[in-house]
Protein backbone atom coordinates (compact mmCIF):
# COMPACT_ATOMS: atom_id res chain seq x y z
CA UNK A 1 0.00 0.00 0.00
CA UNK A 2 1.41 3.17 -1.28
CA UNK A 3 1.12 6.51 1.32
CA UNK A 4 1.89 9.88 1.38
CA UNK A 5 2.01 11.83 4.84
CA UNK A 6 1.30 15.53 4.72
CA UNK A 7 2.11 17.69 7.64
CA UNK A 8 3.58 20.96 7.99
CA UNK A 9 5.25 20.20 11.30
CA UNK A 10 8.58 18.73 9.95
CA UNK A 11 8.97 16.38 13.59
CA UNK A 12 5.54 15.07 13.16
CA UNK A 13 6.12 14.71 9.58
CA UNK A 14 8.81 12.70 9.68
CA UNK A 15 7.95 10.62 12.87
CA UNK A 16 4.58 9.75 11.43
CA UNK A 17 6.35 8.96 8.04
CA UNK A 18 9.03 6.55 10.33
CA UNK A 19 6.12 4.80 11.69
CA UNK A 20 4.13 4.09 8.58
CA UNK A 21 7.37 2.90 6.82
CA UNK A 22 8.05 0.24 9.30
CA UNK A 23 4.94 -1.64 8.97
CA UNK A 24 4.60 -4.79 6.72
CA UNK A 25 2.67 -3.35 3.58
CA UNK A 26 2.89 -0.06 3.64
CA UNK A 27 5.42 2.28 1.71
CA UNK A 28 5.47 5.70 2.51
CA UNK A 29 6.03 7.03 -1.16
CA UNK A 30 6.14 10.85 -0.35
CA UNK A 31 5.80 13.52 1.93
CA UNK A 32 4.83 17.32 1.81
CA UNK A 33 4.74 20.67 3.92
CA UNK A 34 1.54 22.16 2.90
CA UNK A 35 -1.45 21.25 0.69
CA UNK A 36 -0.42 23.15 -2.30
CA UNK A 37 2.78 20.98 -2.17
CA UNK A 38 0.52 18.00 -1.39
CA UNK A 39 -0.84 18.18 -4.84
CA UNK A 40 2.44 17.96 -6.92
CA UNK A 41 3.24 15.09 -4.56
CA UNK A 42 0.53 12.87 -5.21
CA UNK A 43 0.34 13.79 -8.89
CA UNK A 44 3.74 11.98 -8.98
CA UNK A 45 3.42 9.11 -6.97
CA UNK A 46 -0.09 8.02 -7.03
CA UNK A 47 -0.46 6.86 -3.36
CA UNK A 48 -3.53 4.45 -2.25
CA UNK A 49 -3.60 7.09 0.98
CA UNK A 50 -2.95 9.95 1.91
CA UNK A 51 -2.03 11.34 5.57
CA UNK A 52 -3.61 14.72 5.34
CA UNK A 53 -3.55 17.52 8.08
CA UNK A 54 -5.73 20.68 8.09
CA UNK A 55 -4.11 24.08 8.93
CA UNK A 56 -1.07 24.53 6.99
CA UNK A 57 0.04 27.05 4.44
CA UNK A 58 -0.40 27.93 0.84
CA UNK A 59 -3.50 25.49 0.74
CA UNK A 60 -5.15 24.06 3.94
CA UNK A 61 -5.96 20.39 4.06
CA UNK A 62 -9.68 20.63 3.23
CA UNK A 63 -9.02 22.38 -0.17
CA UNK A 64 -5.91 20.43 -1.10
CA UNK A 65 -8.46 16.97 -0.35
CA UNK A 66 -10.98 18.54 -2.53
CA UNK A 67 -8.24 18.91 -5.28
CA UNK A 68 -6.63 15.26 -4.82
CA UNK A 69 -10.31 13.65 -4.51
CA UNK A 70 -11.33 15.33 -7.69
CA UNK A 71 -8.56 14.64 -9.92
CA UNK A 72 -7.63 10.99 -8.68
CA UNK A 73 -11.03 10.07 -7.09
CA UNK A 74 -8.99 6.21 -6.56
CA UNK A 75 -6.82 8.40 -3.79
CA UNK A 76 -8.66 7.95 -0.43
CA UNK A 77 -7.72 10.61 2.17
CA UNK A 78 -7.41 10.19 5.98
CA UNK A 79 -7.22 13.17 7.95
CA UNK A 80 -5.38 13.65 11.14
CA UNK A 81 -5.57 16.97 12.90
CA UNK A 82 -6.26 18.82 16.15
CA UNK A 83 -9.49 20.13 14.42
CA UNK A 84 -12.49 18.65 15.76
CA UNK A 85 -15.91 20.81 15.78
CA UNK A 86 -18.51 19.67 13.59
CA UNK A 87 -18.39 22.33 10.74
CA UNK A 88 -14.75 21.08 10.02
CA UNK A 89 -15.31 17.24 10.35
CA UNK A 90 -18.36 17.96 7.63
CA UNK A 91 -16.64 20.24 5.28
CA UNK A 92 -13.36 16.98 5.19
CA UNK A 93 -16.50 14.70 4.19
CA UNK A 94 -17.91 16.90 2.05
CA UNK A 95 -14.36 17.15 0.59
CA UNK A 96 -14.11 13.69 -0.14
CA UNK A 97 -12.02 12.63 2.84
CA UNK A 98 -12.38 9.47 3.93
CA UNK A 99 -11.47 8.90 7.43
CA UNK A 100 -10.90 11.62 9.98
CA UNK A 101 -8.36 11.30 13.07
CA UNK A 102 -7.68 13.43 16.16
CA UNK A 103 -3.40 13.88 16.53
CA UNK A 104 -3.03 11.57 19.82
CA UNK A 105 -4.62 8.85 18.22
CA UNK A 106 -2.86 5.83 18.94
CA UNK A 107 -0.30 4.15 16.41
CA UNK A 108 -2.19 1.04 15.93
CA UNK A 109 -5.80 3.56 15.16
CA UNK A 110 -3.80 5.19 12.70
CA UNK A 111 -2.72 2.13 10.55
CA UNK A 112 -6.09 0.80 10.94
CA UNK A 113 -7.93 3.64 9.74
CA UNK A 114 -5.41 3.70 6.61
CA UNK A 115 -5.59 -0.07 5.77
CA UNK A 116 -9.26 0.23 5.76
CA UNK A 117 -9.62 3.49 3.90
CA UNK A 118 -7.38 1.64 1.14
CA UNK A 119 -9.91 -1.20 0.98
CA UNK A 120 -13.31 1.45 0.92
CA UNK A 121 -14.13 1.78 3.80
CA UNK A 122 -14.85 5.10 6.01
CA UNK A 123 -13.18 5.33 9.32
CA UNK A 124 -13.77 8.55 12.38
CA UNK A 125 -11.94 8.46 15.43
CA UNK A 126 -13.86 7.03 18.46
CA UNK A 127 -14.90 10.30 19.69
CA UNK A 128 -16.06 11.37 16.47
CA UNK A 129 -17.90 8.19 15.26
CA UNK A 130 -20.79 8.52 17.25
CA UNK A 131 -21.56 12.40 16.04
CA UNK A 132 -21.00 11.62 12.56
CA UNK A 133 -23.20 8.74 12.74
CA UNK A 134 -26.10 11.13 13.90
CA UNK A 135 -25.48 12.97 10.59
CA UNK A 136 -25.49 10.55 8.38
CA UNK A 137 -28.53 9.32 10.14
CA UNK A 138 -30.78 12.78 9.40
CA UNK A 139 -32.19 13.89 6.78
CA UNK A 140 -35.56 13.53 5.23
CA UNK A 141 -37.29 10.03 4.80
CA UNK A 142 -37.43 9.12 1.38
CA UNK A 143 -40.75 8.88 -0.33
CA UNK A 144 -42.67 5.67 -1.63
CA UNK A 145 -43.73 7.88 -4.39
CA UNK A 146 -40.88 9.69 -5.74
CA UNK A 147 -37.70 7.44 -6.26
CA UNK A 148 -34.49 9.53 -5.50
CA UNK A 149 -31.76 9.99 -7.91
CA UNK A 150 -33.45 9.38 -11.10
CA UNK A 151 -30.23 9.22 -13.41
CA UNK A 152 -28.74 6.21 -11.68
CA UNK A 153 -28.78 3.01 -13.67
CA UNK A 154 -30.89 0.26 -11.12
CA UNK A 155 -27.04 -1.43 -10.54
CA UNK A 156 -25.92 2.32 -9.16
CA UNK A 157 -28.77 2.19 -6.90
CA UNK A 158 -28.07 -1.08 -5.63
CA UNK A 159 -24.52 0.23 -4.63
CA UNK A 160 -25.64 3.21 -3.56
CA UNK A 161 -27.95 1.87 -0.35
CA UNK A 162 -24.87 -0.99 0.04
CA UNK A 163 -22.68 2.62 0.06
CA UNK A 164 -25.35 3.93 2.82
CA UNK A 165 -25.58 1.03 4.58
CA UNK A 166 -21.76 1.05 5.31
CA UNK A 167 -20.21 -1.71 3.13
CA UNK A 168 -16.85 -1.24 1.52
CA UNK A 169 -16.48 -2.67 -2.14
CA UNK A 170 -15.39 -5.79 -0.85
CA UNK A 171 -18.86 -6.24 0.26
CA UNK A 172 -20.54 -5.02 -2.50
CA UNK A 173 -19.29 -6.74 -4.59
CA UNK A 174 -19.64 -9.71 -2.80
CA UNK A 175 -23.44 -9.32 -1.55
CA UNK A 176 -24.46 -8.22 -5.65
CA UNK A 177 -22.45 -11.41 -7.09
CA UNK A 178 -20.22 -8.95 -9.00
CA UNK A 179 -16.61 -8.33 -9.61
CA UNK A 180 -15.00 -5.45 -7.88
CA UNK A 181 -14.29 -3.64 -11.32
CA UNK A 182 -18.08 -3.42 -11.85
CA UNK A 183 -18.22 -1.95 -8.29
CA UNK A 184 -15.70 0.04 -8.81
CA UNK A 185 -17.59 1.53 -12.02
CA UNK A 186 -21.03 1.74 -10.64
CA UNK A 187 -19.61 3.95 -8.16
CA UNK A 188 -17.76 6.22 -10.13
CA UNK A 189 -20.91 6.72 -12.11
CA UNK A 190 -22.56 7.44 -8.82
CA UNK A 191 -19.99 10.10 -8.31
CA UNK A 192 -20.45 11.68 -11.28
CA UNK A 193 -24.17 12.02 -11.70
CA UNK A 194 -24.54 12.95 -7.85
CA UNK A 195 -21.77 15.62 -8.45
CA UNK A 196 -19.77 14.59 -5.56
CA UNK A 197 -16.06 14.75 -4.47
CA UNK A 198 -15.96 11.27 -2.68
CA UNK A 199 -16.96 8.19 -1.37
CA UNK A 200 -18.21 10.51 2.40
CA UNK A 201 -20.10 13.39 0.46
CA UNK A 202 -22.39 10.71 -1.85
CA UNK A 203 -23.14 8.51 0.99
CA UNK A 204 -24.53 11.75 2.90
CA UNK A 205 -26.84 12.85 -0.13
CA UNK A 206 -27.57 8.96 0.00
CA UNK A 207 -28.59 9.17 3.66
CA UNK A 208 -30.33 12.47 3.52
CA UNK A 209 -32.71 10.48 0.72
CA UNK A 210 -33.36 7.73 2.92
CA UNK A 211 -31.02 5.08 1.74
CA UNK A 212 -29.41 2.86 4.46
CA UNK A 213 -31.85 3.77 6.77
CA UNK A 214 -33.45 0.24 6.51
Amino acid sequence: MRVVVVDDHQILREGLSSLLGALDGIEVVGTAADGRDAIHVVDGTEPDVVVMDIQMPELDGIEATRHITGRQPGVRVVMLTMNEDDDTVLSAIRAGASGYLLKGSGADEVQNAIRAAAAGGMVFGATLAARVATYFAGGVARTEEVEPFPDLTERERDVLRLLAAGRSNDAIAAELYVSNKTVRNAVSGIYAKLHTAGRAEAIIKAREAGYGRD
